[in-house]
């Protein structure tokens, strides 16, 4: 990888030879996920001879002829024995033209929260459809995740056309209703392909069966599709991990503040403010691997140097003056709850923000998303179980300087932690999502008990 290193005045986007584009797939029940996965993996020649050679052998163990591509990524024995995918499997595959990450994500319902991680942080969905079954419930339940999540692309990728008969009109009214739902959704760019993983057609290589459709195949849109390399563009966000204080006779007052810079560009002389404290200095250097510089972006690791001795540690936020986010204990925010232990109105958790971590009482719950009828909301529902996604009015013991999540995914989010055993209960995106969604009759709102954490 080449870069080109911009100047104090100008920031240059670093050019590599071949992006990264991060993706997740993602579908209901056998709607052959892996199999695509596998299929990706097996079509774009990025399996070892002995890998290949395994799923082989494990799959004549099974009594089938041909090699089961899905048992390149289920890897778990009780995946291959139960022939579904439970946990999220990330593989790693390249071509000429672009690198890529991918999470292949599970289909049952109650590994919705698996779809969550892997999706977190996917340029790109995959969202794969049975053409016999058409849209389901867990279609819509994954467009709405994916929509939830700020992933700006995603594909609809109807599979086993085979056993359709390879029909346009299937495809045609799958397509049609998954983009109407996806895009009341705020999804911006929806891509339809018709596929056949267990036989290849376009996958890799265009459709011979399927010659009515003249747009891309799978990896030809993969390899094609806008990278969002735009973090520079965005405003400065420095999250401070550590304070270095070397005590050396050769650096006796060195203080520095050294994290990863979350979004924007940092610059030597700029004017800053420290959050949540509002105190403000001057960067007066900046250290990248050892090494005095002028500017840094994002995703850059550094250290930044102030003119001022301020009190901070980790868990402070460093913005630029100009561009510094408002502070607030008043969390208004959209989650989706991880953990079988249900999260209750009046909970006292530990919420996690970049580097900083505070004390938190979920003052409210004021609706449930569900998604079995359509984005209804059922209003005041208490708590909040497993896979369960819905807004929350979280109140913290310090002030928080977050972003809306819609602005940026990595300092608009946060998780929810159980401070008795750090158990990590639920993902939260700053904001409200989904906010033109109907209401329904509510069921009684559980206490309020939020005794010795009021703040």
């Amino acid at each position: 990888m080449t870069s080109i290193v911009p100047d104090a005045d100008a920031i240059t986007e670093p050019v590599s030879a071949t992006s990264l584009l991060r993706f997740a797939t993602a579908g209901s029940v056998d709607d052959g996920k892996s199999t695509l996965v596998g299929r990706l993996l097996h079509d774009s020649k990025s399996v070892l001879t002995d890998q290949l050679e395994a799923v082989e052998h494990a799959s004549r163990r099974r009594g089938q002829d041909t090699p089961d591509l899905a048992l390149l990524t289920d890897g778990l024995r009780a995946e291959r024995e139960q022939g579904i995918t439970i946990d999220v499997a990330y593989r790693y595959f390249a071509t000429p033209r672009r690198r890529f990450i991918l999470a292949d994500t599970p289909g049952h319902v109650q590994y919705t929260r698996n779809m969550v991680t892997g999706a977190s942080t996917a340029e790109l969905a995959v969202v794969l459809v049975d053409a016999r079954n058409g849209v389901v419930e867990q279609t819509r339940r994954h467009a709405a995740v994916a929509a939830l999540l700020r992933v700006p692309h995603v594909v609809l990728a109807v599979n086993k056309m085979d056993l359709a008969d390879y029909a346009e009109p299937v495809f045609a009214a799958i397509a049609k209703e998954f983009t109407a739902y996806a895009a009341s959704l705020g999804v911006p760019d929806i891509t339809a392909i018709p596929i056949s993983a267990l036989a290849g057609d376009n996958v890799v290589t265009a459709s011979a069966n399927m010659d009515w459709y003249g747009g891309p195949t799978i990896l030809e849109h993969l390899e094609t599709v806008p990278v969002g390399t735009d973090l520079a563009d965005a405003p400065a966000r420095f999250p401070v991990q550590y304070v270095i204080r070397p005590q050396t006779a050769e650096h006796p007052d060195y203080r520095g503040y050294a994290g990863q810079i979350a979004s924007g560009v940092l610059r030597v002389g700029e004017q800053v403010t420290v959050l949540p404290s509002g105190l403000t200095s001057t960067i007066t250097g900046i250290d990248a691997l050892g090494t005095p510089v002028d500017v840094a972006w994002a995703p850059q690791s550094v250290t930044v140097l102030l003119a001022d001795d301020l009190d901070i540690s980790r868990g402070d936020l460093i913005a630029p003056s100009a561009q510094a986010p408002a502070t607030t204990q008043d969390v208004k925010a959209t989650v989706c709850h991880l953990h079988e232990r249900p999260l209750r109105v009046g909970s006292r958790v530990l919420l996690k923000h970049a580097t900083r971590t505070v004390k938190a009482v979920v003052k409210e719950l004021p609706h449930r998303i569900d998604l079995t009828h359509g984005l209804a909301r059922v209003a005041r529902p208490g708590e909040f179980a497993v896979n369960d996604i819905g807004s929350v009015v979280l109140r913290t013991a310090e002030p928080l300087p977050l972003d809306a999540y819609a602005d940026s995914r990595l300092t608009g989010s946060f998780l929810l932690i159980d401070p008795a055993d750090g158990t990590t209960l639920t993902a939260g995106m700053a904001g409200e999502a989904f906010a033109e969604t109907a209401q329904t009759t509510a069921p009684d709102e559980a206490a309020d008990d939020d005794e010795g954490w009021d703040f």
